[in-house]
């Protein structure tokens, strides 16, 4: 089974924009605005834990999964060929 590329990219890149935003809006509900510097901050450009930083968090996160869902979709198809073909001669077809 071969994974369409595009179609896993975007959406991974759905899941992981509304995975940052709905993150940022919880940890908003539980501890408030923060204002020191977290771990996603370093890694995203301008990300912060505010309701505009949602906004920034989900456009990151959909580049961010589209990217790396592309990747993984790739990788897999790739992978799935060349163990497919590998262990074609290992199945005993029935005469």
């Amino acid at each position: 089974m071969k994974l369409n590329i595009s179609a896993f990219a975007l959406a991974f890149g759905i899941w992981w924009g509304v995975g940052m935003f709905l993150t940022t809006w919880w940890l908003i509900g539980i501890s408030g605005v923060i204002d020191e510097p977290t771990m996603m901050e370093r890694v995203y450009i301008g990300y912060h834990i505010t309701p505009v930083g949602s906004l920034v968090g989900l456009a990151w996160g959909f580049v961010c999964g589209a990217i790396c869902g592309g990747i993984f979709a790739w990788l897999y198809n790739f992978l799935s060929e060349r163990i497919g073909a590998s262990a074609e001669h290992l199945v005993k077809k029935p005469t």
